[in-house]
């Protein structure tokens, strides 16, 4: 039998009070020593931890000490009640049962991953680890909750998982929809080793492809444009992967090549010419009629149906077009660097990131996969690893950067924990991504390609072309072109290994004339 209440003022009077932490009136999660606390507060201050100022130990620290305010344990605080787990003993937040996060999220994970005997099922025994061991076990719980009354959500997912529904592979989770849970779920699994590790951009072509493929109305193009993605696009990005890896501008460009070769079928067929029939005079008025991406987009196509017998082997296809953006004046670099290195208002990643373009001029394809580990303090010298050797850091670009890696948090939101990446991502296991960094950049005024372009500019007016090369991690070629594009003077110096001497040379002593 539910019970009612006289009025509101004594439903007011028994479940509502000021709260003594943030002074909101709210429904009271406890009393403690110091008052009446609301349930915000109780759960920030249960989930502080720390070495206690009173007793030394290193505990949970919820209480607040009189004479400061500092964070204290419950024992120091005189607390009646304790935050102690019922299973594991963890001092922190409990919930139902009195089981701490850690816990009440395992307990959740081995019901959804049941295999039917009451045990997680044993193939996915390693994503069952990794998720119960994430740093912040609130937030393995906050995903199991997410979207609970929808199609794909997280715990249906994960108990498909176990009951076997869906097969261990990644065609079949190319399938699901929708499929961002499905591909974060995917790169859980990779990132525990449960399926084996693949590109996530492979993984996100592969997954556009049917979509694409199912809304071409001529079935005789959907079999050309499948064979075209198959034995030419497909390879090119998997080849592309083990050489190193795929940034989101390459996997952008290959749904381009697909897209634009659908369009050309259809723009052949318009004129009531098929691809076997395609002439010069065809080749030559699309052309005119496209913009310089689009032909270079289209280039591929041509190339593979020529190869594989599909059209004519004559054609003749235009050279591409090279176009290169201005780069920023130094005063521009200069002052874009000094605000980077003095705003206090620009997030701390940000800093860092348009730093290392406006000193290195390294891409943000390249930036995004550096590691915690390529920052060397040795000593006073603080060194960044872009190429061999490693590249010193000036301060104060030298402090900004061991100040955002001390403050630590490179964290990684899909499993909450340690990322070795000194721009940790969202998805498991991932960098950041470089076409986001890049849009952020742009937003703080550090315009990423006009950037790159004056900062090794000014490298080649500073050192020789290959000791650049050498040292940021550029081809030689590359830093040869752009020197004589610059007009620096360091045209006859040699590139290779300067620290040796010629056989049978020695330097003079001070008696040799």
């Amino acid at each position: 039998m539910s019970r009612t209440y006289a009025t509101d003022e004594q439903y007011e009077r028994w479940f509502l009070a000021e709260c003594c932490r943030c002074g909101h009136r709210k429904h009271k999660a406890g009393t403690w020593p110091d008052g009446y606390v609301c349930r915000n507060c109780s759960d920030r201050a249960v989930r502080t931890r720390g070495t206690c100022p009173g007793c030394g130990q290193d505990r949970a620290l919820p209480g607040l000490r009189p004479v400061d305010g500092a964070a204290i344990c419950t024992t120091c605080a005189g607390f009646s009640q304790t935050f102690d787990c019922s299973r594991c003993g963890f001092e922190g937040k409990l919930l139902g049962g009195r089981l701490c996060e850690r816990c009440t999220l395992s307990d959740r994970l081995t019901a959804l991953l049941d295999d039917g005997t009451g045990h997680v099922r044993p193939e996915l025994t390693p994503l069952f680890d990794l998720l119960v061991a994430m740093d912040k076990p609130s937030s393995g719980l906050a995903w199991l909750a997410l979207r609970r009354d929808q199609p794909g959500n997280a715990s249906g997912r994960l108990r498909q998982l176990g009951l076997g529904q869906i097969p261990l592979t990644h065609d079949a989770f190319h399938e699901l929809q929708p499929w961002r849970s499905a591909a974060h779920l995917e790169e859980l699994l990779m990132a525990s080793g449960v399926l084996p590790a693949v590109d996530k951009y492979i993984c996100s072509f592969q997954r556009w492809l049917p979509g694409h493929l199912s809304d071409i109305a001529d079935p005789e193009h959907t079999k050309t444009i499948r064979l075209f993605a198959t034995w030419r696009v497909l390879p090119r990005l998997r080849a592309r992967a083990d050489r190193g890896h795929i940034t989101p501008s390459i996997r952008r460009f290959a749904a381009e090549q697909v897209k634009y070769a659908t369009a050309f079928l259809q723009w052949l067929g318009e004129r009531n010419t098929s691809l076997a029939s395609c002439g010069q005079i065809d080749v030559d008025a699309w052309w005119a009629e496209n913009s310089e991406h689009g032909r270079n987009c289209l280039r591929a196509f041509l190339n593979w149906a020529m190869q594989s017998r599909h059209c004519r082997r004559s054609l003749s296809i235009p050279a591409m077009k090279a176009t290169r953006r201005a780069a920023l004046s130094e005063d521009e670099r200069l002052d874009a660097l000094g605000r980077l290195l003095t705003d206090p208002d620009t997030p701390k990643n940000l800093r860092v990131a348009g730093v290392i373009v406006l000193l290195y001029a390294q891409p943000l394809t390249r930036i995004v996969r550096l590691t915690v580990d390529d920052v060397v303090h040795d000593g006073e010298a603080v060194l960044l690893r872009l190429g061999e050797p490693a590249s010193p850091v000036p301060e104060p670009a030298a402090s900004l950067l061991l100040d955002y890696i001390a403050d630590h948090d490179n964290m990684n939101t899909a499993t909450n924990q340690a990322s070795p990446w000194l721009f940790p991502g969202r998805r498991a296991g991932q960098p950041f991504r470089p076409d986001h960094l890049s849009a952020l950049l742009n937003e703080i005024g550090v315009p990423v390609a006009a950037a790159r372009g004056a900062a090794i500019r000014q490298q080649l007016l500073e050192m020789p072309a290959p000791v650049v090369a050498d040292a940021l991690g550029y081809h030689d070629k590359t830093t040869t072109r752009l020197l004589n594009e610059t007009g620096g003077t360091w045209s006859r110096y040699a590139a290779g290994d300067h620290t040796r001497s010629p056989a049978g040379w020695a330097p003079r002593g001070p008696g040799d004339s």
